[in-house]
């Protein structure tokens, strides 16, 4: 694996020029006040699952268009409340999985929403929410599902549905609606910029290894998937570059982040071909919020931190209760 990328000096100054449409606020506002006029109580449905030391509830909460959402919650057994919160966003082609896979932050002391994601959950990892909605022609994959239009883009639902993830975790009474973290890797990074611009008043964002940043520069620099889904379709459709692109400049985390205030931290993998460092740093140093920092891991490809990641999201979160 190759430092492909600009030099680290360069990436840390690097705030490119992402154009935005002139209606972005209105769109995500129209957006979300559509979504919101569906929502209805989320059901939270004990699951027996033989762990002893966390209660599951098996989630399910109206998203965009009120359409169904599963997810997991999860909360240290027997532990009063009102508890912090950690919402958790999956990466591309995962699903929520099985319980015991989430057990990190519950055994920390944090309730833990974990959100599926509509449609996916067959790459790596199962899921169990399907998205109802229609598409026109589309790579395969998820890239490009509605891809002309913003109006019909795969993500405008997705992050519709992690804004009601939040309000569905402020919605419990084990869970302290003011101590909502907010986080995820990969396509969960990438989510998690999202929901920390549309949600002002979130506790805190850790987006690792973010995906879904400056559009423009992935797909012209990386030849590992998805963002090459997005130049597969223009290959074919040759006519269609204008319209791909003012759709994705509704969706980019750079835009996002420069409405997002809440203290953040991010990691970056140097040699990541899936996620650029560049697109990553963009996102970063575009970042409205002032008390940001992010860990850069100099020899990691997509895997970042892993591990040691974890380590320092709780080492920090538990320095700003």
């Amino acid at each position: 694996m190759p430092l492909f990328d600009l030099p680290l000096h360069e990436l840390r100054r690097y705030t490119p020029v992402v154009e935005e449409p002139e209606d972005f606020d209105d769109f995500w506002s129209a957006t979300l006040a559509e979504t919101r006029g569906h929502a209805h109580a989320p059901v939270f449905e004990p699951v027996d699952t033989g762990l002893e030391l966390v209660e599951v509830f098996d989630v399910t909460f109206a998203g965009w268009a009120g359409q169904p959402v599963r997810g997991w919650f999860l909360v240290p057994a027997g532990r009063p409340g009102p508890l912090p919160c950690v919402v958790q966003y999956q990466g591309y082609g995962g699903g929520r999985g099985l319980p015991h896979q989430w057990l990190y932050w519950a055994n920390a002391g944090y309730a833990h929403l974990f959100m599926d994601t509509r449609g996916q959950g067959s790459g790596w990892s199962a899921g169990d929410t399907a998205d109802p909605a229609g598409s026109a022609p589309a790579h395969p994959g998820f890239m490009t599902r509605g891809i002309e239009d913003p109006e019909t883009y795969y993500y405008r639902r997705v992050f519709a549905d992690a804004v009601r993830a939040v309000e569905t975790a402020r919605a419990h009474p084990l869970v302290d609606p003011e101590r909502v973290t907010v986080t995820g890797i990969s396509q969960g990074g990438g989510i998690t910029i999202a929901v920390a611009g549309l949600v002002p008043d979130v506790a805190a964002a850790m987006p690792d290894v973010p995906f879904l940043c400056d559009f423009g520069r992935a797909i012209e620099i990386t030849p590992k998937d998805p963002y090459p889904e997005i130049v597969r379709y223009l290959t074919v459709h040759r006519d269609k570059v204008a319209p791909v692109m003012r759709t994705l400049s509704y969706f980019d985390g750079v835009s996002f982040a420069r409405r997002a205030s809440a203290p953040a931290l991010f990691s970056v993998g140097l040699m990541d071909m899936v996620c650029p460092p560049s697109t990553v740093f963009a996102a970063f140093n575009h970042y409205k919020g002032e008390d940001k920092s992010i860990v850069e891991y100099p020899f990691n490809d997509h895997e970042g931190g892993g591990p040691f990641q974890e380590r320092e999201q709780l080492n920090w979160l538990r320095a700003r209760k």
